[in-house]
């Protein structure tokens, strides 16, 4: 239907264009043989150029009709196509960029979330460290205060063994001597002597 319409339209074209070829043929009796120099293709009294110019003119529709009908809706199909991939390349990009935004904001939160947890944790078994390194020397200390307590214990025992040995061997002494000396000498008063001495020399 299309193609018999651009045809009827051709030999409209053509048709109205004969008069105008007929008058110019009119005017220019020399172009019509293609003699005196004339050029053949405007010898339009010619049948046989009119019926070049009326096959130009069907050719054309018809190229015409070919390209309307079939090339150009196949080259804005390829058009359309490479617009439609493109938005979706652009929509599919634009989808990435926001999983990515996306996955940068929880990885941010996770490192975050994990470097709190991380200063907490450091924070607690610090403490705890505190803790028992205090309960460690409060246990070192009384254990040491326990062993510096007994060992003065032997000290002031042993102090007050040697002080009664060498009280019992001062007074023997001093008995004997005294005893050579002037003669017996009363224990008691010897011994009170011996305290006396001793007592002094450990003020001093």
């Amino acid at each position: 239907m299309g193609m018999s319409k651009t045809i009827r339209t051709a030999f409209v074209l053509a048709l109205a264009a004969m008069p105008a070829m007929a008058q110019v043929a009119a005017e220019h009796p020399g172009a019509t043989t293609g003699s005196e120099g004339g050029m053949p293709q405007l010898a339009f009294g010619n049948p046989w150029t009119i019926a070049q110019v009326v096959w130009m003119l069907i050719i054309f529709g018809l190229l015409y009709y070919v390209m309307a009908r079939y090339a150009l809706p196949q080259v804005e199909g390829v058009l359309e196509a490479r617009r439609q991939r493109i938005e979706g390349d652009l929509e599919s990009a634009q989808v990435a960029k926001q999983q990515a935004d996306a996955a940068l904001a929880e990885l941010q939160a996770a490192t975050a979330k994990a470097r709190t947890e991380a200063q907490s944790a450091i924070a607690e078994a610090t403490q705890q460290a505190q803790a028992e390194a205090t309960a460690r020397g409060e246990a070192l200390n009384a254990r040491l205060a326990a062993q510096i307590e007994a060992a003065e214990k032997r000290i002031d025992a042993s102090r007050i063994a040697a002080l009664g040995a060498l009280r019992q061997v001062a007074s023997d002494t001093a008995e004997a001597v005294v005893g050579r000396l002037i003669g017996p000498a009363d224990r008691g008063m010897v011994e009170r002597a011996v305290d006396r001495e001793l007592a002094a020399r450990g003020r001093a």
